[in-house]
């Protein structure tokens, strides 16, 4: 059974947890103790644990979780009618590749009920476990991290948090359909893979970019199946790490801004926050991090998958040699722009698709100005 790989929430944060009053998070959610499993068929949302950080030789304590889960615990939800539990973690197994298959079965059980995964590691290296925890379920993936460094690695290097995107990318069986990176920082990434990038049809945002304007993002998450949120993404004076001192990144608030997009986005179903030290001032940061996860998932519209189109305003941009047709939600004034289907291509989806968009690309396609993640989406529909 998948969920053989999970310890029980320990007995230190049992205690913890059962001292709390009845009106903060850790009285509300469901616990995996030695006594019970949560009812898998009743929950929305499953937080994980990972102990897992071998493959990354920047964390300098060993990966703890229990301050993590007191900062979560002790906090108040708001109006949330997600059911939540805590299914314990993960343990290190004896090599790398067992705790990868240990939590490539978990996610991958778990999506298939419908639960969402909510990964805390270890290392983010862990990425790749719970990507690949989409094969059985045969649909394409949009990976989006949250991340100063596109963690390229050579070809036939051993996978670990600086460079496990490339094992994603050429390994099979190849799922990825799109890959989106938020806020790299350029003196992080060499200029030859910001062109990989480009050539790959990938998209890629700066930390000024989305900084300046952090609705950006929003698109982006809404079109994603997984997240995974690299804390080194976030500045030291914010995150609270001093080991590794990052002096620029997003700052709190905006972390927490993107990974609100991330839970109310329809789409997402498994979500990661990993490359920590386990110190009390980033276990602050990452509890409020997966505090506005859930904020966010509490908001979800229920617009995707997409039914009829009655709900939607259409509005069609003519070009000069074609037409760009936009959809607008009624129920939430957010935007879509209809990638077509070329039937003298290989489409990997095989059907008109819609793609988020935001107002602004609008606007700029009625100025004959053609939105980049148009092109680029439709070229990833025929290689």
């Amino acid at each position: 059974m998948e969920f053989d790989f999970l310890q029980p929430v320990n007995e230190g944060t049992l205690k913890f947890i059962n001292s709390l009053s009845s009106q903060e998070l850790g009285s509300k959610i469901v616990l995996h103790t030695l006594d019970q499993f949560p009812d898998v068929g009743k929950i929305n949302i499953a937080i994980i644990g990972v102990l897992e950080d071998r493959r990354n030789i920047d964390i300098v304590n060993e990966v703890s979780l229990t301050a993590v889960r007191k900062k979560l615990y002790s906090m108040f939800p708001g109006n949330w009618d997600a059911s939540i539990a805590d299914l314990g973690d993960i343990l290190a197994g004896e090599t790398v590749e067992d705790t990868y298959f240990a939590l490539k079965k978990v996610i991958s059980l778990l999506i298939k009920n419908k639960v969402i995964p909510l990964v805390l590691g270890g290392s983010q290296d862990l990425t790749y476990a719970m990507y690949r925890g989409y094969d059985d379920l045969e649909q394409m993936v949009n990976l989006v991290t949250v991340d100063n460094r596109f963690d390229f690695g050579k070809e036939n290097e051993t996978v670990s948090s600086n460079s496990y995107l490339t094992k994603i990318i050429i390994d099979e069986p190849n799922n990825l359909f799109n890959y989106c990176n938020i806020g790299y920082q350029t003196y992080y990434n060499s200029q030859e893979e910001i062109d990989l990038i480009e050539k790959l049809f990938f998209d890629a945002y700066r930390l000024g970019e989305i900084s300046n304007n952090i609705a950006l993002a929003e698109p982006v998450f809404r079109d994603a199946d997984l997240v995974s949120i690299d804390l080194n993404s976030v500045k030291s004076s914010d995150s609270g790490n001093m080991m590794s001192f990052e002096p620029n990144g997003f700052n709190g608030k905006e972390i927490c801004s993107l990974a609100r997009y991330a839970g109310i986005s329809d789409k997402v179903s498994s979500f990661g926050v990993f490359n920590h030290n386990s110190t009390l001032h980033e276990s602050a940061m990452i509890a409020q991090i997966i505090w506005y996860f859930i904020e966010g998932y509490h908001y979800r519209s229920k617009e995707y998958p997409f039914g009829s189109r009655t709900n939607y305003l259409k509005y069609i941009v003519p070009l000069e040699n074609e037409e760009l047709i936009f959809y607008k939600s009624d129920k939430t004034d957010r935007w879509w722009i209809e990638i077509p289907f070329l039937s003298n291509g290989n489409n990997k989806l095989k059907r008109n698709t819609l793609l988020p968009c935001s107002y602004d690309e609008y606007l700029c396609a009625c100025n004959q100005e053609l939105p980049e993640r148009w092109w680029k989406a439709q070229r990833k529909n025929v290689l």
